[in-house]
């Protein structure tokens, strides 16, 4: 049993770990841990989630001494804010442990980006470049060799499953950049109380236009420029992105099929629907990404659907981890 320790253990997206490590034969929970001055620490997790009473009532700890939990874990989740992760992650590494980063401390390699993106300079650039960028479906090579995986956000996750196989195929008139309308749920925005993200205060609105750190992760991961507005919702989980693109010249309708079902006819977490157009409701609390298109002329709309503390977060991490270690890729998440 490889031993488990999330980090930032209280947050949405470390409860979902905590179920899914509890319901994964080959993973124990060694730890569930929090910030020192966290309110919720000595608690159990089952006191904030009465869905995991009986199930994970295991006690939120705080991290004291980093070293130490390192010991004693084979297997650390970060699911902490970027500038946690970028100070704990090489202590954790440095102890051979696995690390699986939900923050965006490691996943864009390219200069000055984390000042202007994140407001921090990156002091860890020898991991940074090690770091295998976990897009399950598309870099299982590179997180089966990795000691450091850097797990996509919700918004890159749906936007990029969406184009990569029609940029990776050469279909797309890349001199008119595609454009993604995607729009989650509040839960995108944390567990800590904020008036902005308030369930009560939320009207359907964009933000970051023009100015999200998610545009350029998008772009340099799918090797293609992109315009991205991110939109809040009213509702409590799930992402739906709308992507428009023009088509490179003479390509048809059956192209577009064939490349999504060679990309991802035998993928465990993706589902394609064809000219049926996703919604967050069949994807809502599974592992899931729905894809659909239409073609119409020269242009494209490809849509997809997925949970954003699953498949954009909690769940894909647990497929790194399957891939990482062996294990088949859906192994406690269906």
């Amino acid at each position: 049993m490889l031993k488990t320790t999330i980090i930032g253990a209280s947050g949405y997206t470390g409860a979902e770990l905590a179920l899914m490590i509890f319901k994964h034969p080959h993973l124990s929970l060694a730890g569930l841990y929090v910030s020192e001055n966290s309110l919720d620490k000595g608690k159990a997790l089952s006191e904030l989630y009465g869905s995991l009473k009986g199930i994970v009532d295991d006690v939120l700890q705080p991290l004291l001494d980093v070293t130490q939990v390192a010991i004693e874990s084979d297997v650390v989740l970060l699911a902490t804010a970027h500038e946690v992760s970028h100070d704990l992650a090489a202590i954790f590494l440095e102890n051979d442990c696995v690390v699986f980063d939900l923050s965006g401390a490691f996943r864009v390699k390219q200069e000055g980006f984390y000042p202007e993106y994140y407001g921090f300079k990156h002091k860890h650039e020898a991991w940074l470049d090690k770091a295998a960028y976990g897009l399950a479906e598309w870099n299982a090579e590179a997180i089966t060799q990795a000691q450091l995986i850097a797990v996509p956000g919700c918004y890159p996750t749906a936007s990029q499953l969406a184009l990569k196989p029609l940029v990776k195929f050469d279909l797309l008139d890349k001199n008119q950049w595609p454009v993604i309308n995607a729009t989650s749920g509040v839960t995108g925005a944390g567990r800590k109380a904020n008036l902005a993200s308030s369930f009560c205060e939320v009207s359907l609105q964009p933000y970051g236009v023009f100015t999200h750190r998610h545009q350029p992760e998008i772009s340099v991961h799918l090797g293609c420029d992109v315009i991205f507005t991110p939109h809040l919702g009213n509702f409590k989980r799930g992402i739906l992105a709308t992507i428009t693109a023009k088509l490179a010249k003479g390509v048809t309708e059956k192209e577009i099929q064939q490349v999504f079902e060679e990309s991802y006819g035998q993928s465990a977490a993706v589902r394609l629907l064809g000219n049926e157009m996703p919604k967050i409701q069949s994807v809502e609390k599974t592992p899931f990404c729905d894809i659909g298109w239409k073609v119409q002329g020269e242009h494209l709309i490809v849509v997809s659907a997925i949970d954003n503390l699953l498949k954009g977060a909690s769940s894909q991490a647990m497929q790194c981890i399957n891939i990482r270690f062996g294990f088949p890729m859906l192994t406690s998440l269906i």
